[in-house]
């Protein structure tokens, strides 16, 4: 019995073995100017019919159109092996198209597995989309503007309904698009990538679009648009069970965002020990705009250097289809249970609000972001904001893009600004200043059983309050440390206030500064 055992195991090694090929014993050049899409097509077309293994890809550089990975196929990029994107955009085929959230038709593809298991792309090697050079020719014959014509250029790479998928290792540079899209996927690992994406719009790193049972660890994303950024462009698949660790985000827009697109719930997502720095729209961006359930998530362990808005959280109503004829427009979504804890950020005094402001927490009238706790958070912030400042009215932008822009030009609270709210714990919250500023530390405007614990802050002389609310029904303000003073520690205003407690508040004296 063992023997038979052995030789079925020798068998089986045996098959595997056979079943990996060579791209180049298949005509591919890896010479950087011929085009060896076809060949590279026919050695997965090969490894697949027999079962499944490694295509193998040696030292050069493969000028390729879209490629398509089949059932059980792992491409095996080796060390100076490169896959470099064609700059003909008519090399490129979109094989599951879609609309995204700025209603563009998109989903061409570089790389792309559609309806397939036991997937994978490792090694050494790298992938380059050459999106600047591929949008320079794209250019010269379409010149519709830049916001229409974009959604054509191919993404680097798109896993789509796909089960068991492994990417590691390898680097993914300068797509044309977004450079990783992985949509209504499941068993996926996403470990020690590398991504450099920028130089053309809309270059996200990593768009985790509707998938389950999800690890992403130990990889370093700089990229033009969204760093890491959570999805649902359909309805009929959530973003579920996924953890992320120990990841390194640069971004020209969010680091971490979740919801541009969100039609099916995002729960069950646990995202820690992540350093982000040089990012120039939020830290951290949670929102659900177009009916999604967001519940359940935490974010932990996080450290923010020169980012611009640290944190933003939207339940709004834009109520977008993104897959027409698939999709139905969806009810207005909720945002539940989620914790945000142990976080030091240092904000960026060049932000989009001018003043900067450090978390906006917003809800739209009738709907309220509930249950939300930010324990252990600091903020670094410039300061500047006026007493003028400090009464301005914030849009409610019901229905529109969910950007922090959107309800700019400023915020009338430097620290922490939230409006329809219920449930909101703040617990041991440090608030720092370059210079003074006389918006309140805390606003809050229509909101529900509100705890505030454990802060420590400065205060200006000239500023009207610490805290203000405003219709406010529950709340409790305790435990803070506050270095100068206000003309009032706690401001109530609105008719429909009521229930406020105030505990214990420590006034420090100001350290005078040296001349």
């Amino acid at each position: 019995m063992k023997k038979y055992l052995l030789l079925l195991l020798l068998a089986s090694s045996l098959y595997t073995q056979a079943a990996d090929v060579n791209v180049k014993d298949y005509g591919a050049t890896g010479d950087g100017t011929t085009l060896d899409s076809k060949a590279i097509q026919q050695a997965i077309d090969a490894c697949t019919q027999k079962g499944g293994g490694k295509v193998i890809f040696p030292a050069g550089k493969y000028l390729s159109g879209t490629i398509v990975i089949k059932n059980n196929v792992t491409l095996l990029l080796q060390k100076d092996a490169l896959i470099l994107g064609s700059t003909n955009i008519e090399h490129y085929d979109n094989i599951d198209p879609f609309t995204d959230g700025l209603g563009i038709d998109v989903g061409w593809a570089l790389l792309v597995a559609v309806d397939v298991q036991h997937i994978g792309i490792e090694g050494e090697g790298a992938i380059d989309g050459q999106g600047a050079k591929l949008k320079a020719q794209h250019i010269l014959t379409d010149n519709r503007g830049e916001s229409k014509i974009w959604g054509r250029r191919p993404f680097l790479l798109r896993i789509v309904r796909c089960t068991d998928v492994t990417v590691r290792g390898v680097s993914l540079y300068y797509a044309a698009a977004w450079t990783s899209h992985y949509f209504q996927s499941k068993q996926i690992l996403i470990e020690n990538v590398k991504i450099v994406s920028h130089g053309v719009a809309h270059n996200d790193g990593m768009d985790i679009d509707g998938c389950q049972q999800v690890q992403i660890r130990d990889c370093d994303v700089v990229s033009g648009d969204d760093a890491l950024c959570f999805k649902t462009t359909s309805s009929t698949m959530a973003c579920k069970n996924i953890t992320v660790t120990r990841l390194k985000l640069k971004s020209n827009q969010a680091a971490i965002k979740m919801g541009t697109e969100s039609m099916a719930p995002f729960e069950e997502i646990n995202i820690s020990h992540c350093d982000i720095y040089d990012t120039r729209n939020g830290g951290i961006k949670l929102l659900t705009v177009d009916g999604a359930h967001l519940r359940n998530i935490t974010i932990s362990d996080i450290t923010m250097k020169n980012v611009r808005t640290p944190m933003l959280l939207r339940l709004g109503s834009r109520l977008n289809v993104f897959r027409k004829g698939k999709d139905t427009q969806q009810p207005t979504g909720t945002f539940d249970n989620v914790v945000i804890r142990n976080v030091k950020a240092e904000a960026a005094a060049d932000a989009q609000l001018k003043p900067p402001s450090g978390i906006l927490i917003t809800g739209v009238p009738g709907h309220y972001i509930s249950n939300v706790t930010l324990e252990n958070i600091e903020i670094s912030l410039a300061g500047g904001g006026t007493a003028e400042n400090a009464r301005h009215a914030v849009p409610e932008a019901i229905d529109q893009y969910p950007e922090v822009k959107t309800f700019g030009p400023l915020i009338p609270a430097w620290g922490i600004w939230a409006r329809h709210v219920k449930g909101l714990k703040l617990k041991n919250i440090k608030l720092t200043l370059a210079s003074d500023d006389l918006r309140p530390a805390f606003i809050a405007e229509d909101g529900q059983d509100i705890e505030l614990t454990g802060w420590t802050l400065p205060a200006a002389a000239g500023a009207a309050s610490i805290v203000r609310l405003e219709n406010v029904q529950g709340a409790k303000v305790d435990d803070f440390t506050v270095t100068g003073r206000a003309a009032t520690f706690v401001k109530i205003e609105g008719k429909d206030s009521k229930g406020v407690k105030t505990g214990k508040v420590k006034y420090v004296t100001p350290v005078a500064k040296a001349l």
